[in-house]
């Protein structure tokens, strides 16, 4: 579990994150969502130390994270696992050995031990066969696996993933949330994603923080989003027509009920 307890973050005179109070469940995929710019990166950033909070408090399981040493804070990092926007693979290295960086680098496996873990998160997340070739010869959704696979190579606890669906096609995104939360059950992680994505929100959404100009505008669950009155947060989920008739049925099927 993670909390965050009046959280601030401003950079010279503007103030980017206003007093986020929220927590971020084990075992749930725990979403972030909000129009561009509303504070979403800034705020994933300041939870796994690329930024340091102007005030509040980051705990990890009861420990401060803003409150470590640095060397603490680097130890602490290995409990976590990122998945990068554009996947962030190493070109020169294949599919296997990029699995297996972070074991290289934290790791006192054997090579023998490395290579067999590497290819369990490889089995894991169904690319099994493509351990020798490059990231320059699969494809994107290929590329995102291969992240998910390295971001859990070291079984962390905590488990970051900043836009992971993007600039993949509707089909593709549905295998990574579906991987995504997969894993987050079987291993009790407490994962994170900050999302565009309104199918995201919708299939895997079982904590949902809406940000909105810095704020923490509404929280609540892929069930309780449709029957919102937060007009922000309306704006933004039914901004396409598919979710429009969505609500539309939703509040006809609320009328019919109601009377």
């Amino acid at each position: 579990m993670i909390e965050i307890k009046h959280l601030y973050k401003s950079f010279e005179d503007k103030e980017v994150l206003k007093d986020i109070n929220t927590v971020f469940e084990d075992g749930k995929t725990n979403l972030i969502i909000g129009q561009s710019g509303a504070g979403k990166t800034v705020l994933m950033k300041n939870i796994v130390g690329l930024l340091e909070p102007t005030h509040g408090e980051i705990l990890y399981d009861d420990r401060n994270f803003v409150q470590m040493s640095k060397r603490d804070q680097v130890l602490m990092r290995r409990e976590m696992g990122m998945i990068f926007q554009g996947a962030a693979l190493f070109d020169s290295l294949t599919v296997l050995e990029n699995v297996m960086f972070p074991l290289d680098m934290f790791s006192t496996m054997t090579l023998r031990e490395r290579t067999k873990r590497a290819q369990e998160c490889l089995d894991r997340v169904n690319l099994t066969g493509a351990e020798g070739k490059y990231p320059g010869e699969i494809s994107g959704g290929m590329q995102k696996r291969v992240a998910i696979a390295r971001a859990i190579v070291m079984n962390p606890k905590y488990l970051f993933c900043d836009e992971p669906n993007s600039g993949l096609d509707p089909k593709t995104s549905l295998v990574i949330d579906e991987l995504l939360h997969g894993i987050t059950q079987e291993f009790n992680t407490t994962t994170i994603i900050n999302t565009h994505d309104m199918n995201s929100v919708m299939g895997i959404g079982e904590n949902i923080i809406f940000i909105a100009d810095g704020k923490k505008e509404w929280q609540g669950t892929k069930d309780t989003v449709i029957a919102s009155k937060n007009k922000k947060l309306n704006d933004l989920v039914f901004a396409s027509d598919l979710f429009k008739k969505v609500k539309e049925v939703e509040l006809e099927e609320e009328h019919r009920m109601n009377h």
